[in-house]
């Protein structure tokens, strides 16, 4: 079963509970630019305070030519969104993104800080870096997640994001970014209510949504839409 999302409650939570901490330590874990990425500013920019639109927006994946597209919802917390990534997204990937057949959109799910920490790393690791940081934080979930502390978590995200290339200073100012953190709740709230979504990973394909599917389902449904 997915996840399922308070929206109206969770944004206050996590801008109230957005205190950070960093180290300056490293993990053996690589992170690189995915090809064919690239990122698109939301119709309507929620930016809150002084920061840089370049880091707001969705985050894409594929030719925008292509005749299907699908925006995902996901939580970089959410297991069954890690179980996703892991096996029917790379066979999707592969099928039909890379084929020039889907124009994949993926949007973060906040249901709490450690997901908001780590999304804020991800783009300020940069935008070819972005699908990189989300393979690593999927991958290495139940370790980066292992401890409920809030200040060993941090530490771990510290290290996935030293290993992507960003210093420790760079990583302290994205944490330490409230404007940067207001904005990404806004935009995921108002994305999520526009979209009706209720769990996590969800989809819409064609303007059409599902809930979570195995690659056979989703690969029935993109068939039957490319048709």
């Amino acid at each position: 079963m997915a996840n399922k999302i308070a929206i109206a409650a969770v944004g206050v939570a996590l801008i109230a509970g957005a205190a950070f901490w960093v180290t300056r330590q490293s993990q053996d874990v690589a992170i690189t630019p995915v090809p064919g990425t690239e990122q698109t500013a939301p119709a309507t920019p929620v930016i809150s305070g002084d920061v840089d639109p370049a880091l707001l927006g969705d985050r894409t994946m594929g030719s925008p030519d292509a005749p299907v597209k699908i925006t995902e919802y996901a939580s970089f917390t959410c297991p069954h969104c890690a179980t996703f990534n892991e096996t029917v997204f790379q066979d999707l990937k592969k099928n039909y993104i890379d084929t020039g057949k889907v124009f994949f959109t993926y949007r973060e799910v906040y249901f709490d800080k450690f997901g908001l920490w780590a999304g804020m790393l991800a783009r300020c690791g940069g935008a070819d870096r972005y699908f990189g940081f989300v393979e690593t934080f999927y991958a290495s979930r139940d370790t980066w997640l292992a401890s409920s502390e809030p200040a060993e978590i941090t530490e771990a995200l510290k290290r996935i994001g030293r290993t992507g290339g960003m210093s420790s200073e760079q990583i302290d100012q994205c944490l330490n970014n409230k404007p940067l953190a207001e904005s990404l709740v806004s935009t995921f709230q108002t994305n999520m209510a526009a979209d009706k979504i209720e769990g996590t990973p969800s989809f819409i394909i064609d303007g059409e949504k599902f809930s979570n599917m195995s690659y056979e389902e989703f690969a029935a449904v993109l068939d039957k839409k490319l048709q």
